[in-house]
């Protein structure tokens, strides 16, 4: 073994072929060292190319631990499931847990802003006018799977009790329908690409993992628009699936 591309392609055979399972530890860079006969130049330049391929990543006190790139399914009948308030589980919880997962929301931050451009557009609302913003990381076990920002109207995301900086339990959908502004539809576009510094920073992946990148807008029965929702995700670790779509009117 002669460069760090070999010792890359030799740790990626051993994790494709399951001798180290996600979650497991790879050897210190001491025994990689010792056991392959290289410099630790080689072997860190060996990593830093699987972790940004994402096959690792790196965790303090823990090592370099093997990335779990199993793909969850993400059916939009999900939201479904969550309209009716007070239940104790979001659409991203529910189905995590359809699936045997850990799946958790982590609330990062709630703040008050004034609307950007963009923003207030599709909010139908006036640039600068106050607007609710909730950044939430969809979490599996400790793994950051999906990074959330969502944007309300500051009127409608108080009345909701969306201002306030605590979890919603039973997800937005069901404080907004006990609210009394139940949602009616959605329109959803996805396009993919290489993430951004922030985005890769955010989902702790390398920058040759592509991202799928969902906007969402919400509107209530009276079309007036509750939420626009960015999510960015691994694109190895979501299928988005589009379940029971109508075909006809």
């Amino acid at each position: 073994m002669r460069g760090y591309r070999d010792l890359a392609a030799e740790l990626r055979r051993l994790i494709d072929t399951g001798q180290y399972q996600p979650g497991d530890t790879l050897p210190q860079i001491s025994d990689l060292m010792a056991t392959y006969g290289l410099a630790k130049q080689t072997v860190r330049a060996a990593l830093a190319e699987l972790a940004n391929e994402g096959y690792v990543l790196t965790r303090r006190k823990y090592g370099t631990l093997v990335r779990d790139r199993r793909s969850l399914r993400l059916p939009l009948s999900r939201y479904g499931t969550v309209l009716t308030p007070g239940g104790a589980k979001g659409p991203w919880e529910s189905a995590c847990a359809a699936q045997g997962l850990d799946g958790r929301m982590r609330l990062v931050s709630v703040t008050t802003d004034e609307a950007p451009e963009d923003i207030a557009e599709l909010l139908g609302i006036a640039p600068g006018a106050p607007i609710t913003h909730r950044r939430r990381n969809a979490m599996i076990g400790d793994e950051v799977i999906q990074s959330q920002h969502a944007w309300y109207p500051k009127s409608l995301a108080d009345q909701a009790g969306l201002s306030g900086a605590s979890k919603i339990e039973g997800g937005v959908f069901g404080a907004m329908t006990e609210a009394g502004f139940p949602p009616l539809s959605a329109d959803e576009s996805v396009n993919a690409g290489i993430p951004t510094p922030e985005e890769a920073k955010e989902l702790g992946i390398g920058i040759g993992v592509p991202v799928i990148r969902v906007q969402r807008i919400t509107r209530t029965v009276d079309e007036r628009v509750m939420e626009v929702l960015r999510v960015s995700a691994p694109s190895d670790r979501v299928e988005l699936v589009y379940d029971r779509l109508p075909i006809s009117q």
